[in-house]
C-alpha cells in the first residue's frame, strides 16, 4: 500500500469496497431475507459487482501489481454465478414428437390500462402466444376484462382477485387438468397456482407464481429528476418498501416451497419471481430442479424491461425428469414490462 501512487491508494479503497460488497452479495443467497431485508438488494446487482471486479483485476494486472489478487481469488470465487448471468452458447436440439413448449408472461392485465401506447397491444400478446403455440401457457397478471380470448386452449386454471380491478394467475394447457388450487399470500395482491395435468398416462403439477415485487423502477426514473427532490421521508419509504418486499417474498417463497414438497408429481415451476438468480428465494424455489435458461438459454436471459440492467426476474423450473431442448426469451417483444420465455422439453422416465 506505502508504493502505491495517491491515485492507486483511492482505487485499492474503491476495489476493496466492491470485494466486501461483492463478498456479501455471495452470502445473501444463503440467509433469510429477513434477517438483513435491504441488505439483500446486493444480490440484485451482483453481475455489476463482477464485471467491477474484473476491471480492478485489469487494472492491477497491466501494472503488475499485487493488488490484483483479492480481485483475482473473488472472482473465482464466483465462478459459480456466471451460468446464472450469462450463457455462452445454446442448446437446441431436434424436435421429436412428444415434445412439449411451455410458455411463462407477465402480460401486465394486456395493456389494459394503455401504458404501453398504440390499440393493437393485446392482439400483438394474443398473435404472439398462437403462433408459438405453447402447449401449456402460465401467464402472470391475467385480466378477463381485457377480453383477450385463447380458444385454442380447452383446459384452464384461472384464480381472480381484487374488486374493481380483477388480475389473477392462469394456467392455459392443451392437455387434460384433473386438478387445480390457489396459495393466497396474506397482505399482498400476489398469489401461486397450481394445476396438475394429464399428457397420456403421466401426470405433472405446474406451478405458476406471481411473487412480490419490489418496484424499483419507479423510484430509479424519481432519482433522474433531480438530487433535491430526494428527501428523507422519501428515501425512508423507498428503505422499508424493498425491506418489506423482500421479507415477502421470503414468506411467499417458503409457502411455495412447503407446497411442493409433498407434490409427487414430476413438477414444472413458471412465473414472475421478481427477484434475480443470485437471491434466497432463487435458491429455495429451484431446489434440485433445472433452471431451463442455465440448461438450454444464451446470453443474458433478459425478462424484464428494465434499461438500466439486463435483468432476469421470470423463470421456468422443470424436474430433472425432463430433458431441457431449447429456451428462448424474447427481448424484441415490448408488449408488457415483461418479455415472455419459452422452454422446450421432454419427459424422459426413469
Amino acid at each position: 500500500m506505502k508504493k502505491l501512487s495517491r491515485f492507486n491508494k483511492v482505487m485499492y479503497v474503491l476495489n476493496t469496497v466492491v470485494i466486501v460488497l461483492t463478498f456479501l452479495a455471495y452470502v445473501l443467497p444463503f440467509l433469510a431475507p429477513k434477517l438483513f431485508p435491504f441488505l439483500s438488494v446486493l444480490t440484485l446487482v451482483l453481475p455489476f459487482f463482477l464485471i467491477v471486479n474484473a476491471l480492478f483485476f485489469v487494472y492491477w494486472l497491466i501494472q503488475m501489481k499485487r493488488q490484483m489478487i483479492l480481485s483475482g481469488l473473488i472472482l473465482i470465487l464466483g465462478i459459480t454465478f456466471v451460468n446464472k448471468f450469462y450463457k455462452f452458447s445454446s442448446l437446441d436440439l431436434p424436435a421429436e414428437e412428444g415434445d412439449m413448449v411451455v410458455m411463462s408472461y407477465n402480460v401486465r392485465l394486456f395493456n389494459l390500462f394503455q401504458w404501453i401506447p398504440g390499440e393493437h397491444v393485446k392482439e400483438d400478446i394474443k398473435n404472439f402466444i398462437n403462433e408459438v403455440n405453447p402447449d401449456i401457457l402460465c401467464i402472470q397478471e391475467y385480466s378477463e376484462n381485457a377480453g383477450v380470448d385463447l380458444r385454442v386452449y380447452k383446459y384452464r386454471t384461472i384464480f381472480m382477485q381484487g374488486n374493481q380491478i380483477k388480475s389473477g394467475q392462469a394456467i392455459f394447457s392443451k392437455f387434460p387438468i384433473i386438478d387445480e388450487g390457489q396459495i393466497a399470500f396474506e397482505g399482498s395482491d400476489n398469489m401461486l397456482v397450481y394445476a396438475d395435468i394429464r399428457k397420456g398416462q403421466d401426470t405433472l403439477r405446474v406451478y405458476n407464481m406471481h411473487l412480490q415485487s419490489i418496484k424499483i423502477s419507479p423510484d430509479v426514473n424519481e432519482m433522474e429528476q433531480s438530487v433535491d427532490s430526494i428527501n428523507k421521508k422519501k428515501s425512508s419509504m423507498v428503505f422499508n418498501r424493498i425491506s418489506d418486499a423482500f421479507k415477502k417474498q421470503q414468506q411467499q417463497a417458503e409457502k411455495l416451497m412447503e407446497h411442493k414438497s409433498t407434490c409427487t408429481f414430476p413438477m414444472l415451476i413458471c412465473g414472475d419471481m421478481n427477484n434475480s438468480a443470485f437471491s434466497y428465494v432463487y435458491r429455495g424455489i429451484k431446489g434440485d430442479l433445472n433452471d431451463c435458461f442455465e440448461e438450454a438459454g444464451k446470453g443474458f436471459g433478459k425478462t424484464y424491461n428494465f434499461k438500466y440492467y439486463p435483468a432476469r426476474i421470470d423463470y421456468i423450473f422443470a424436474d430433472r425428469q425432463f430433458k431441457v431442448k431449447e429456451f428462448q426469451n424474447y427481448p424484441e417483444f415490448k408488449n408488457s414490462d415483461h418479455f415472455p420465455v419459452v422452454t422446450r422439453i421432454r419427459f424422459e422416465k426413469d
